[in-house]
């Protein structure tokens, strides 16, 4: 069976389950996850997890991602990107530097107002259902970072290419809807691009096209031991690997406190992600296939 990461460029107009789906039918395994959900209207770094590592994806989900984004300036619309209907328009023209004065009001720790057109549930029900109804209800503020946002290029008076590092749960929409509002004349989001999720760039993604085209899709799968490769590894003798298989905690005197990616010292098996409390060792979440 297929256990391992792919990383998928996503296409344009393809949901992230869609990517799901197709590989599904691809790789005849039905337990695939993705980390990070792409809108549609979304390209780049879509990190598919298959078979026993799925698991991992509670994990990868939570880390930083970085996209690259079009942020047109002088239209407001109802979805916050260049999709929707159009509130307001106006021609305008802004500098550099003029972009630069408003955009550290927006580095670090900020809050966003989650947009009308997302999947949050207010009292059970998706705020786009409601969104399509053409009802508005009020939304709290959340906290997310921005660690780093920088202005790439300038494409039009009205159009800038801008670069954001940020945490799980922004919305590059509202941040370009909340720069143009600062700016005084309003935007929006006119295209957008994951260059990294959960640690994977593009320049290990592949697309689609390559994996449909490929005669052994499964062979492009990366190891699941590959998300965790910043952690150290630490391999455990045949007795005490059977026991971890068992679920139990094991004594490891010595052994410096922290988290681990876990090895049989002669299967070769990743057998789990651990943690070393005190000499001793504990599952944190298991890899080797049952």
């Amino acid at each position: 069976m297929p256990n391992g990461i792919i990383i998928i460029d996503k296409p344009q107009e393809w949901t992230s389950m869609d990517v799901c789906a197709k590989l599904r039918g691809i790789l005849k395994e039905k337990r695939i996850g993705h980390a990070g959900t792409l809108d549609p209207m979304a390209t780049g770094v879509l990190p598919i997890f298959v078979g026993r590592a799925t698991r991992a994806v509670e994990f990868a989900d939570k880390g930083e991602k970085e996209y690259v984004a079009g942020l047109k300036l002088g239209l407001v619309t109802n979805t916050q990107d260049t999709s929707g209907e159009i509130l307001e328009q106006q021609p305008v023209q802004v500098t550099p530097a003029q972009l630069e004065a408003v955009l550290e009001q927006f580095r670090g720790d900020i809050s966003q107002i989650p947009p009308m057109f997302s999947a949050i549930k207010i009292n059970g029900k998706k705020l786009y259902e409601l969104a399509r109804k053409g009802r508005e209800v009020e939304r709290p503020a959340r906290p997310v970072t921005i660690h780093a946002l920088t202005v790439e290029t300038q494409t039009a008076p009205d159009e800038f290419i801008i670069r954001v590092r940020c945490s799980k749960g922004t919305y590059v929409r509202t941040l370009c809807h909340d720069i143009g509002a600062a700016l005084g004349c309003g935007g929006c989001m006119s295209s957008l691009r994951r260059t990294m999720a959960a640690g994977f760039t593009l320049e290990q993604a592949v697309t689609l096209e390559q994996v449909m085209s490929a005669h052994d899709p499964a062979a492009m799968l990366l190891p699941v031991d590959t998300y965790f490769s910043h952690r150290p590894d630490h391999r455990l003798p045949v007795d005490l690997e059977k026991k971890v298989r068992n679920g139990m905690t094991v004594v490891v005197p010595g052994l410096p406190d922290g988290e681990y990616r876990v090895y049989g010292e002669e299967s070769g098996a990743f057998l789990a992600l651990c943690r070393s409390e005190q000499g001793k060792l504990s599952t944190i979440k298991s890899f080797f296939e049952v």
